[in-house]
């Protein structure tokens, strides 16, 4: 591994949005953090499980209270938030159905986002999508467009971070899926390095937003 990219004391959070624990999302994923081990970054993969996640009811008790975190506490959204404050980075991974990301992962990152925005606010992120044949390409654009209204950097590879695989495990025959995955976490180490290069993150500095409603 070429020493010049490595990023020590950087952490990518991975989590898969999978209800199976080993299925083709948690090999896609683990082939990341492999990648990013060998650049010195430290990774971890949180599971979401099979319980429920409960979905925003939008109302707004995280922002009118100044929380930081979502209201509600009986799900796995504030713990995964939590663990933000001591990542760099963030790569996100979905099985598709109907073409489109497992709900339970599209809920977490809504509420996530934008009760907890600040820990994710400028810090590399990306998605992975596993599918059996297709639907993969709208899954990864769907799972993309969070990113980018928090103002994340989207990591990209040689192609779409998209793996191939039906039965738990077939993921890690798809060999250009499996490089995508290696090719991901090389780009994501490059450009951790390139933002924590003197030891601190260097953000940009950004106007005040201002909104505006298309209805008056």
């Amino acid at each position: 591994m070429n020493d010049s990219i490595k990023c020590g004391k950087c952490k990518v959070l991975l989590i898969n949005g999978s209800p199976r624990k080993n299925g083709n999302t948690f090999v896609a994923l683990s082939e990341a953090a492999r990648t990013l081990e060998q650049h010195g970054i430290e990774t971890e993969i949180v599971q979401i499980g099979v319980k429920p996640v409960r979905g925003c009811i939008a109302c707004a008790q995280c922002k009118t209270r100044q929380l930081g975190r979502c209201v509600f506490d009986d799900d796995i959204c504030n713990r995964i938030s939590e663990k933000m404050a001591q990542a760099d980075g963030l790569i996100v991974g979905s099985p598709v159905y109907y073409g489109q990301p497992n709900g339970a992962v599209m809920s977490l990152i809504q509420r996530m986002f934008y009760s907890a925005g600040a820990l994710f606010t400028n810090k590399p992120a990306a998605s992975v999508c596993v599918c059996r044949r297709g639907g993969a390409t709208a899954a990864f654009q769907t799972m993309n467009m969070p990113f980018e209204m928090m103002n994340m950097p989207l990591v990209t590879s040689q192609y779409w971070n998209i793996v191939y695989g039906r039965e738990e495990g077939q993921a890690a025959l798809d060999t250009e899926g499996m490089q995508t995955m290696r090719t991901l976490a090389n780009n994501m180490a490059w450009l951790l390095r390139k933002i924590h290069a003197d030891g601190n993150p260097d953000y940009p500095e950004r106007e005040e937003w201002n909104p505006m409603h298309f209805i008056r």
